[in-house]
């Protein structure tokens, strides 16, 4: 079991809700662990967002689960994380706070170049953002 911090299409309710994504491959669903933010910068791909790590930044909202580790490459293949292969999202580490405890979590911020020119949600928060600006 290993946790994932989700800030976009994987969170519940999305696209790419986690937990329909552990239950269309058969695997045990994933337990919410609770809410948790990440200081960064958050863009509007379109259909989804990207997340760039920056300490000067906003406090994008996300949601922590536990997670079985045959649900990682689930993940992987929703974020087009390939083994030796440099994309536009990067599997990384990082100790997030839920509720005052330390978590640390796999997630998926975006290669920095990649934003170049594209819309900033400056409200950190992609569920919001969907909803007010439509799909």
């Amino acid at each position: 079991m290993q946790n994932v911090f989700v800030y976009g299409t994987l969170r519940a309710g999305e696209i790419n809700d986690i937990g329909a994504a552990a239950a269309r491959n058969d695997i045990a669903a994933p337990t919410l662990i609770g809410a948790a933010t990440l200081r960064g910068r958050l863009f509007d791909f379109g259909a989804y967002p990207g997340f760039v790590p920056d300490e000067a930044g906003v406090h994008v909202r996300g949601d922590v689960y536990e997670i079985d580790d045959e649900l990682v490459a689930v993940l992987d293949e929703i974020e087009q994380v390939y083994p030796g292969v440099e994309g536009l999202f990067m599997p990384r580490e990082v100790i997030v706070e839920v509720e005052g405890t330390p978590v640390m979590c796999r997630y998926y911020p975006v290669q920095s170049d990649a934003v170049t020119g594209l819309p900033e949600i400056r409200g950190g928060d992609w569920v919001a953002h969907r909803r007010t600006n439509g799909p």
